[in-house]
Formats: structure tokens, sequence, C-alpha cells
């Protein structure tokens, strides 16, 4: 069980309004439009600002409770996925582009859920 803090309720908001807006947009698109990119980018300036609060809650003195390798691991591959799903998206305009933006979205979700496990 992990504890509700504002990141992890600002993240998982981030990465719900940009699954449901991929989900809409490859039922009634046939190729991405701007919601589902800007989906994509708000996820990943979100894990770039959890990542650089993290850095600073740690080197603070708020160690990670868990493996930090693995914490960190797990923060590297989220934020290597939104951009990977962007570029995926503006080079195959088709609408499954949109569903790979979507699983982006719930991935990074899942991923941010065991980040918050492993810190406590």
């Amino acid at each position: 069980m992990i504890s509700l803090n504002g990141f992890f309720i600002a993240g998982a908001v981030i990465c719900a309004l940009a699954l449901v807006v991929a989900v809409i947009a490859t039922a009634i698109r046939k190729h991405p439009d701007d919601w589902a990119l800007i989906g994509a980018a708000a996820t990943e300036l979100f894990l770039v600002v959890y990542g650089i609060s993290a850095a600073i809650r740690q080197i603070g003195g708020n160690q990670v409770q868990g493996d930090p390798v693995e914490f960190w691991g797990y923060l590297i591959t989220a934020l290597v996925m939104p951009p990977v799903a962007f570029f995926w998206a503006i080079s195959e305009k088709s609408r499954w582009s949109n569903s790979v933006l979507a699983a982006s979205a719930a991935v990074t979700f899942v991923m941010l859920f065991r980040m918050e496990q492993i810190w406590q």
C-alpha cells in the first residue's frame, strides 16, 4: 500500500487524462491529433519534474526505502516511453499510433505506482 502524495496524485491525473484522450482519439480519428500528442508531452514533463524532485528529496535525506537502483531504473525507463510514443505517433500517421500513446500513458502510470511503492 502506498500513501498518496501530491506528486503521485498529479502523475495519476496526467496519465489518466493522456490515456482517455488517446483512447478517444483511437476510436474517432484516423491519425493522432494535437491533444493526444500533448498528453504524451505532459506526461514527459511531469516525469522530468518528478525525477528532479526525487533527486532533491534523496539528497535532502529522504532516502528510498526500497532498492534505489530499481527506483531509478523505473524512472529512466518511464522517461524514455513518452518520447518514443510521441515520435512514433508523428512518424506513423495511423489510428494505431493513438493506441501506442494510450499504452504509453497506461504503462507510465503503472511505473509511477511502482516507483511510489519502492520509495516508501
